[in-house]
């Protein structure tokens, strides 16, 4: 298991001792890890093993319990306002305004975040995702797949450094699915640092490079994805989240 014993500088992710609870249920336990720029991971487990309530600790939205995290260097307690400028959060909702048109969204979105948002930008940012043609329609018109990457034309508006992705092909079709593993494939190569969370083996593992299990609130599995089968994945996944019942 890669278990980083002290954090560095060139880290992007650290989070060592990890634990979370939420008055006596603990949800995480003990957890490490660490991913390096340019570095990419698949977060496979159940659902209720914990993967949202990790990204949302790495996102600052909630604190550990204890443990130290540090995302982009900065620690997420006490560099909060740093941390959050080098991470880019795709949840599991769209969260967009249905009654307002696609560049409405972001221009709220962009105004909220600087306060001067430029519809050049706006519009370059929908076109990367390829919804420069519907800029102007109502989302409510939109398809769940329109919707989740409206949210991600969001994340291109400040390019985050670290991207943390809650289930994000999710309501993708087929064309959608392949859009975002390029998309992602060309965010890692340009030294971005992806941290994917999923239940799904259908998609995802394509662009990771080291694949985690998470299981009983703990990371039961870290290795490089060039060393591991599909076979022996679904057979270890199988083995640990049983385990873990």
């Amino acid at each position: 298991m890669h278990a980083p014993d002290a954090p560095t500088i060139s880290d992007a992710i650290h989070a060592q001792g990890v634990r979370k609870r939420f008055g006596g249920n603990v949800v995480l336990e003990k957890i490490d890890l660490s991913l390096m720029p340019g570095e990419s991971m698949a977060l496979l487990g159940p659902n209720g093993a914990g993967k949202t309530t990790l990204l949302k600790i790495l996102a600052t939205l909630i604190r550990p319990s204890n443990g130290v995290v540090r995302v982009g260097g900065y620690d997420v307690t006490r560099d909060t306002e740093q941390a959050r400028r080098a991470i880019g959060l795709l949840a599991h909702g769209s969260y967009v305004y249905e009654d307002l048109t696609a560049i409405e969204n972001l221009h709220f979105w962009a105004t909220l975040a600087n306060g001067r948002p430029e519809r050049e930008r706006l519009r370059a940012a929908l076109a990367q995702v390829e919804l420069e043609s519907v800029a102007d329609e109502r989302v409510r018109t939109f398809s769940s797949g329109m919707k989740r990457r409206l949210g991600l034309a969001r994340l291109l508006l400040s390019p985050p450094r670290i991207l943390l992705l809650d289930e994000p092909y999710a309501a993708l079709d087929q064309r959608g699915k392949k859009w975002l593993e390029e998309f992602l494939l060309a965010f890692k190569t340009k030294g971005g640092t992806v941290l994917l969370a999923t239940h799904s083996f259908g998609t995802g593992l394509g662009i990771a490079d080291r694949v985690a299990i998470l299981a009983g609130g703990q990371i039961v599995l870290d290795r490089a994805m060039a060393t591991l089968s599909r076979e022996e994945l679904h057979r270890l996944y199988a083995l640990h989240t049983e385990d873990a019942r």
